[in-house]
């Protein structure tokens, strides 16, 4: 495992997509930063509004409408509030950005430019020395979306901080992630303490958030070019439905599969073959998607780094 090199030099900055991702990603960093005089602020992405069935759960009702939602984020933004004070961190710290929670995708998509930029003024104006945020292979939409928006955000920061990703929703294999981050007792306390606080999403979760709360903290520095094939082999029948959708610094492009810049290989592999008119400048991230709404909240193929 690597060493941590935190000293009161550090500018930590956690970018978490949801409520609750702050504490259960980085908890204990966030304390470990602040106790050797280190600052931290907190960049949140959504209030995690739109998350239906604990909602339906906790109030008793089928249907949500829009206020409702509203609500929904404005206890969860509470929640959040009151946990980041047990990590020891004053309410300043925090900034909210309001996005649409499970539209992040759509948002890098459809607003690119906008969301990079709101990015990178927060990132220029806080002079991170270390950036945290999910990992590209966590499965929930909007943590793989925001590791996207935040390299390229990067990509146009100088001089370019340290960037650490996180696992929170099976983020691929763990033994990937060399950082690993190991708690006091106090530190361990205050994390559950900081959890206990969204007590919206421990009524359903609970077992499972203190289990990833228990374990130690772990990072993969970010950074590491992918390949051009592609990790999927998706069945014919849903051809006519995918999409591949492609981000780099340069902008973003959502494609039909079958429009796609992509080739088959001999193995049955497929291979990305960006026009040569269009040259792929470093970040690139490619995702297979179906563009219809589902009742289920995880990626099924998700991301994958070029």
């Amino acid at each position: 495992m690597q060493s941590l090199p935190l000293s009161a030099q550090t500018r930590l900055l956690v970018v978490a997509p949801h409520p609750d991702d702050e504490t259960l990603g980085c908890g204990l960093l966030i304390q470990q930063v602040l106790a050797v005089g280190g600052a931290v602020h907190l960049l949140l992405l959504t209030d995690g509004d739109n998350n239906p069935w604990p909602q339906r759960y906790i109030e008793r009702r089928l249907r949500i409408s829009d206020s409702d939602r509203q609500r929904w984020g404005a206890r969860r933004r509470s929640e959040v509030m009151h946990a980041i004070e047990h990590l020891g961190l004053s309410a300043d710290a925090l900034e909210p950005l309001g996005w649409l929670d499970m539209g992040v995708t759509r948002r890098l998509r459809d607003e690119t430019f906008a969301s990079v930029a709101a990015l990178q003024h927060i990132m220029l104006s806080f002079g991170p020395t270390l950036v945290c945020f999910p990992a590209l292979e966590d499965s929930h939409p909007d943590h793989g979306a925001a590791h996207v928006l935040c390299r390229v955000a990067l990509a146009g920061v100088t001089p370019a901080p340290v960037q650490w990703a996180y696992p929170v929703h099976s983020g691929g294999d763990l033994s990937e992630y060399p950082i690993r981050i190991d708690a006091t007792p106090e530190q361990q306390q205050r994390k559950l303490l900081a959890l206990a606080e969204h007590r919206s999403q421990m009524t359903l979760s609970g077992r499972r958030m203190q289990r990833l709360a228990l374990s130690p903290e772990r990072y993969m520095p970010a950074g590491v070019a992918g390949h051009a094939r592609l990790p999927w082999r998706p069945p014919a029948i849903l051809h006519r439905w995918l999409r591949l959708l492609i981000a780099t610094p340069s902008g973003v492009k959502d494609w039909a599969w079958r429009d796609a810049p992509i080739a088959r290989d001999e193995g049955g592999s497929y291979r990305l073959e960006w026009p040569l008119s269009q040259p792929l400048s470093p970040p690139g991230f490619v995702k297979l998607h179906l563009d219809w709404p589902s009742p289920w909240i995880f990626d099924h193929w998700g991301w994958h780094g070029l």
